[in-house]
């Protein structure tokens, strides 16, 4: 009697955590479907249609039936997206570009940050939208937005900041696609050199692969490869900015400083994926589970932003985003030219 009173409330407990969770995770899944469905027929950016799509449904945010789930996905299902990165890069892809392009590309993407968090100052933002924007385009544009967002102070604002930045940096990762492969013909960049200006400038990997196969296959293969190297920044990049803002926190709170659980998970991924014991099979199917659930956590992210919130940014957020973007491509081609 014991056993079946037992059981009953287990089930009870997971009817209501179904009741609790199903209706916010299952709009965010319905969302990001409709992203996947525009982009694969109209070649429009999954991230950007999911955001997008996301807030034309901001009135259920308000629904308690919606709240608990769409906070769900928009924290943990972002979380675990993001861990599943680490199926992207290994030591050999690393390795594979030799040493210069390596120290070009850390250069790079420490000296973007390092001028994001100085120019957001300078334009009256805090450092934390200085460590967000400069991230997100210094690394690999959406995705870094969502995972340097996971270890910032949550808040409206902060919410507000990272809908802001994953628009526009997907916004100019797809302007970057159509113009830079014809800046570095302007230039008289070789193969090599355009593959590298393309894979160490444009803010997303899907828009890198875009432009780069665009101009050859052999530009499109050194593009993809920088482009990863610089995914594998985002590592180190998240360590040291969590470290810093949880020993803030733990000075004020009393606590220890821990490591984001999102984060170990990359690095062990990182690590078995780089011994190379993972088949092709189920390498391929995380990645494309990394992808999916990202894009379902920036729908839910989405829906529970109003449109009339982004708005009201205004233009210096934008000039701060496109100066971080113009320095980026700024410091590659001086790289470029500098090394020929």
């Amino acid at each position: 009697m014991a056993n079946i009173l037992s059981k009953n409330a287990h089930l009870e407990q997971l009817a209501s955590l179904k009741n609790t969770y199903a209706p916010g995770v299952l709009i965010s899944v319905l969302v990001g479907l409709a992203a996947l469905y525009l982009s694969s027929n109209y070649g429009a950016p999954a991230m950007l249609m999911a955001l997008l799509l996301g807030m034309a449904f901001n009135f259920l945010s308000v629904e308690p039936a919606y709240a608990k789930g769409l906070e769900f996905t928009a924290k943990t299902v972002l979380r675990i997206g993001v861990a599943l990165l680490g199926v992207r890069i290994t030591f050999g892809d690393i390795t594979a570009l030799g040493v210069t392009p390596i120290i070009t590309v850390c250069a790079a993407v420490g000296s973007t940050i390092a001028f994001g968090l100085f120019l957001a100052k300078r334009m009256g933002f805090n450092s934390h939208f200085g460590l967000l924007t400069g991230g997100s385009v210094a690394i690999c544009g959406a995705s870094a937005a969502m995972a340097i967002s996971a270890i910032l102070p949550q808040s409206e604002e902060s919410k507000r900041n990272t809908l802001f930045t994953v628009i526009a940096v997907t916004t100019l990762s797809t302007i970057a696609m159509v113009l830079y492969p014809l800046i570095a013909l302007a230039l008289e960049l070789n193969t090599t050199e355009i593959g590298f200006f393309l894979g160490g400038t444009i803010h997303d990997v899907a828009q890198v692969v875009g432009a780069g196969y665009s101009v050859s296959e052999e530009a499109g293969n050194l593009s993809t490869f920088v482009k990863l190297l610089r995914v594998a920044t985002l590592v180190p990049v998240v360590l040291i900015a969590s470290f810093f803002l949880m020993k803030h926190n733990a000075s004020h709170q009393g606590n220890k400083v821990q490591l984001p659980f999102f984060l170990v998970g990359f690095v062990l991924i990182f690590i078995v994926n780089s011994t190379g014991v993972i088949p092709a099979a189920p390498l391929e199917l995380l990645n494309a589970l990394s992808s999916k659930l990202l894009l379902i956590a920036v729908a839910a992210l989405g829906v529970r932003t109003s449109l009339k919130d982004v708005l009201t940014v205004g233009i210096k957020p934008i000039l701060l985003v496109v100066m971080e973007t113009l320095f980026i491509a700024a410091v590659i081609l001086l790289c470029i030219f500098f090394t020929r």
